[in-house]
């Protein structure tokens, strides 16, 4: 047999350096956050904000926070769930749920901040392009940047939504309208681009679900009653949606802090090393329970004599 070279030796391990853990669970792109995140020197201990916005399944999450040793630190969030308090009880992953999304987070934090009068922000909305900090104020207005995460940054992405409603909120976030709805890039090189506001404002009321609930209800009833059985069951047609968030967007601007839920008071019990775990309403859960060292050598033991046991019975037949 011929020479093989270990090439993975303990001197190769030794070299070795583990990327971070949320690096090998591809959950943060590195290289964007410490430009994000990078502070000049002269600046020290000063906060840099950062809109976080993020969709799951079932809703739109936007956050305010900044960058510490320690971690990241949330300033103000708001969760596209919390517009059924607006009067929004259903599609909220939508373009129309982002904007809501952003304009509560940023109504809220301004508040926080006690700067909710001084930068009310863009209150009525037509789409067009807007910057808080082209105002006259002799305060400066509050600056966050806009963290995307792993979304692909394309046209039209719901993420635009959330910031276009932070910005109307009254945020400066340094942002252009090149990937907005609405938005078309110069045929030739030297011509100019076109921006239509009107597109991006049937987009935040709305306006592409509408057409689609009226495109369904019309060719297929039993899919539409399948796709939007929230919307039925919430006495919601196409031709209430644009009323319905312009409200949204008055009720956010009227009230934009956080109820927490209440809570429910109950109490949880577990008897010993038991996995069975008793709550005072009378539910039960079970969860996994650390066992001793002298258990997990009882369960050894009796894994052996098991085996020796099958074994013995293997040699008498």
């Amino acid at each position: 047999m011929a020479f093989v070279k270990i090439l993975k030796n303990k001197a190769y391990f030794k070299r070795f350096q583990v990327k971070n853990r949320r690096r090998r669970e591809g959950k943060t792109d590195y290289r964007a956050r410490r430009k994000m995140v990078r502070q000049d020197k002269n600046k020290f201990n000063n906060k840099k904000y950062r809109i976080v916005v993020r969709f799951t399944n079932s809703r739109c999450i936007c956050q305010i926070m900044y960058a510490t040793i320690r971690g990241d630190m949330v300033v103000a969030a708001a969760s596209s769930d919390e517009l059924t308090k607006y009067g929004v009880p259903c599609g909220h992953k939508n373009y129309a749920a982002a904007y809501c999304t952003g304009l509560l987070v940023a109504r809220r934090v301004l508040k926080k901040f006690g700067l909710d009068e001084t930068f009310k922000g863009k209150e009525e909305v037509d789409g067009e392009d807007y910057h808080i900090e082209d105002e006259e104020n002799d305060q400066r207005p509050f600056k966050c940047i806009l963290d995307v995460g792993l979304q692909s940054t394309t046209v039209g992405h719901r993420m635009w939504g959330a910031l276009k409603g932070a910005v109307d909120g009254g945020l400066h976030i340094p942002h252009t309208n090149k990937l907005f709805p609405g938005f078309k890039a110069p045929d030739e090189k030297g011509q100019e681009a076109e921006y239509d506001a009107e597109a991006h404002k049937e987009k935040i009321f709305g306006g592409h679900v509408k057409e689609y609930m009226e495109m369904l209800a019309e060719e297929d009833p039993t899919k539409y009653e399948a796709h939007f059985s929230k919307f039925i069951e919430n006495d919601l047609d196409a031709d209430k949606l644009e009323e319905m968030y312009s409200d949204a967007h008055e009720k956010i601007r009227e009230d934009p802090d956080h109820e927490a839920a209440e809570k429910k008071g109950i109490t949880y019990e577990r008897s010993g090393v038991e996995e069975e775990v008793k709550g005072s309403d009378g539910s039960s859960h079970m969860r996994s329970v650390k066992i001793t060292l002298e258990m997990r050598r009882q369960k050894v033991a009796e894994k052996i004599a098991a085996a020796q046991a099958k074994m013995m019975e293997d040699d008498d037949e």
